[in-house]
C-alpha cells in the first residue's frame, strides 16, 4: 500500500491533460489511475442493485409505516366496531383495514423535510462526488506536495489523499463508498 492522491476532474480531456502532466513532473504511468465514480447509490454493491439495501433518506420509514398501521388499524377497528350495527359484522374488518392504510401514510412524518441534511446528500463531504478521478501512488511523502500541485495546477477540484494500491494503471482497491479525506492545503 502507498499514499494515493487523487483529484476530481469534470471532462475526459483534463483527465488525460492532468495525466501527461504528472508524467512529465516524473510520475510513472503504471501508478496512475483514471477512471470515473458513479453517483452515490449507483455503485452496484448489493445483490439488488445500489449503494445500500434502504434508501438513506428512508430509514424510519418500516418503522413509521408500523405504527401508523397499528395505530390506524385500531382507530379503524374502533370505529368499525361501533357501526356495526349499520354495516354488520363485516364493518369492523372494513373499518380495520381502511384505517391500517391510512394509518401507514403516518410513515411520511418520518421522511426527512425539504432542506433538511441528508447523509449522502450533494453538500456532504463524507461521500465522494461523481465524475472523473485522476488518482497517483506515491513513491514516498515527499512527492504528495509535488502531486497536489500538479493536479491543482492542471484543473482538480476535491483533491483527496488516500491509501491503497495503483498497479499497473489500475487503483485494484478502490472503495467508492470510503470518506475522502479532502485536503485543504
Amino acid at each position: 500500500m502507498s499514499t494515493i492522491i487523487a483529484g476530481h476532474f469534470l471532462l475526459q480531456e483534463e483527465v488525460d491533460r492532468a495525466r501527461q502532466e504528472l508524467v512529465g513532473a516524473g510520475f510513472a504511468e503504471p501508478r496512475i489511475s483514471g477512471f470515473f465514480v458513479n453517483q452515490p447509490g449507483q455503485h452496484d454493491m448489493t445483490p439488488i442493485g445500489g449503494d445500500n439495501l434502504l434508501s438513506p433518506g428512508a430509514k424510519e420509514t418500516p418503522e413509521g409505516v408500523a405504527q401508523g398501521a397499528v395505530a390506524g388499524g385500531a382507530v379503524g377497528a374502533a370505529v368499525g366496531a361501533a357501526t356495526t350495527p349499520v354495516t354488520g359484522p363485516l364493518g369492523a374488518i372494513v373499518g380495520g383495514l381502511v384505517g391500517a392504510h391510512v394509518g401507514s401514510l403516518f410513515s411520511f412524518s418520518k421522511m426527512k423535510d425539504k432542506g433538511e441534511h441528508e447523509e449522502g446528500g450533494d453538500n456532504d463531504d463524507r461521500v465522494r462526488k461523481p465524475g472523473m478521478l485522476l488518482a497517483v501512488a506515491l513513491d514516498d511523502g515527499a512527492d504528495e506536495r509535488r502531486a497536489v500541485d500538479t493536479l491543482r495546477q492542471s484543473g482538480a477540484h476535491h483533491i483527496e489523499r488516500a491509501e491503497g494500491t495503483i498497479a499497473d494503471g489500475d487503483w485494484v482497491d478502490f472503495d467508492p463508498l470510503s470518506e475522502p479525506k479532502l485536503l485543504t492545503h
